[in-house]
C-alpha cells in the first residue's frame, strides 16, 4: 500500500523557529492520522534560477537542512529541483502532478502567507478550492512567530542579525547555535607563532553566511570531540592580511594535529570587533584576554 502525507512545501533556509513550528503542525497532523510526514524542499533558491547572478548567502546547506528536518521527526525530505518546467506549473498544476500523484498527499499545510506556483499569484482560498478537485486537503499554518523580544523570525532578519555579528540572538531564532563546517587548511601559522596556534576553516559551501567579522566564543567540533574555542573572523589587520580569513584557536590541551580534517563551529558570542593592534606584544595580550572571556562565555552557555 502507497503511503500517504501530510506535507507542507518551501526553502526553510535556517530551519527557524517559525519554520520549526508549521513543521510540528505537519508532525501533529501525520500523527493524529496515522500518515507519514513530508517536507518538501528546492536544491536551490528560486531566485538563482532567474538571476545567474544571484549569490544567496545560506543559513543551511541543503545537507544541513536534511539532517535537521529528519532530526525532527520528518518522515521524507524530498528535494525537487527548480527548473524551469517546475517554476512553470501552476499551483493547481504543482499539487495535482507533484504533491498529489507523484507523492500521494493528503493534507497540505501551507505557511501563513506562503505563495508557491508559476509568478504567486494565487492565494490560500485558491489552494483550498484546488485541493477539493483533486482531494488535498488545505490547512492554513499561524501567523509570524516572535522572539521573547519581540523580533519576528524570518530568514532574512536572521541573516541581518548574523551580519551585525548578534550571534547570541541564534539560539531564540534557531532553537540552536549558528553553525560552519568545513576542512581545515593550511594558513601561514602567525598564530601559533603568537602562542595562539588556529585552524584556518575552509567552509564546506561558499555561498553559507559568514558572521561579521571579530572575534568570537565557539563550540569547536572535530570528529564527533566538541570543545570550546575562540574564533576571529577578519583580515589580520595587525599583520595588513587582505583576503578574509576564518582562524580557529582550540582551547583544549592535547587535540593534536587537526590539519586536513573537519571541523564544525558553533557560534555562542561575540567577544569584541576586529581591529589592528600597535604591535604582537599588544595582541597577545588581547588574545588572552579573548581566551579567558570566551571560556567565561562558554562555560555559561550550556
Amino acid at each position: 500500500m502507497k503511503t500517504s502525507f501530510v506535507a507542507t512545501i518551501g526553502c526553510f533556509d535556517g530551519v527557524h523557529r517559525g519554520h520549526q513550528h508549521l513543521i510540528r503542525k505537519v508532525l501533529q497532523e501525520a500523527s493524529r492520522r496515522n500518515e507519514g510526514s513530508a517536507v518538501f524542499t528546492f536544491d536551490r533558491q528560486p531566485r538563482e534560477l532567474f538571476d545567474p547572478s544571484f549569490r544567496p548567502q545560506l543559513l543551511t546547506t541543503l545537507s544541513e537542512k536534511e539532517r535537521i528536518l529528519k532530526d525532527m521527526g520528518v518522515s521524507e525530505v524530498i528535494v525537487l529541483p527548480f527548473t524551469e518546467q517546475l517554476a512553470g506549473l501552476s499551483a493547481e498544476a504543482f499539487m495535482r502532478q507533484v504533491l498529489k500523484d507523484r507523492w500521494n498527499t493528503d493534507v497540505l499545510v501551507t505557511g501563513y502567507d506562503h505563495r508557491f506556483g508559476h509568478n504567486r499569484e494565487e492565494g490560500f482560498e485558491d489552494y483550498v478550492r484546488y485541493g477539493r478537485a483533486i482531494g488535498v486537503e488545505v490547512l492554513r499554518g499561524d501567523a509570524a512567530c516572535f522572539d521573547d523580544n519581540g523580533l519576528a523570525i524570518s530568514s532574512s532578519a536572521i541573516r541581518q542579525l548574523l551580519a551585525e555579528g548578534r550571534v547570541e540572538l541564534m539560539k531564540d531564532c534557531l532553537t540552536r547555535y549558528y553553525a560552519l563546517s568545513g576542512r581545515v587548511v593550511a594558513g601561514e601559522h602567525i598564530g601559533r607563532e603568537l602562542g595562539f596556534p588556529t585552524a584556518n576553516l575552509d567552509p564546506d559551501e561558499e555561498r553559507k553566511l559568514i558572521p561579521a567579522s571579530g572575534v568570537y566564543a565557539v563550540w569547536a567540533t572535530v570528529e564527533g570531540v566538541r570543545m570550546p574555542a575562540m574564533m576571529n573572523i577578519g583580515r589580520r589587520p595587525t599583520f595588513d592580511g587582505r583576503g578574509q580569513t576564518l582562524e580557529v584557536n582550540i582551547l583544549h590541551e592535547g587535540v593534536g594535529n587537526v590539519y586536513g580534517r573537519r571541523l564544525t563551529v558553533e557560534f555562542v558570542a561575540r567577544l569584541r570587533s576586529e581591529r589592528r593592534f600597535e604591535s604582537r606584544e599588544a595582541l597577545v595580550q588581547q588574545l588572552g584576554a579573548d581566551r579567558r572571556m570566551a571560556l567565561e562565555a562558554l562555560r555559561f552557555a550550556e
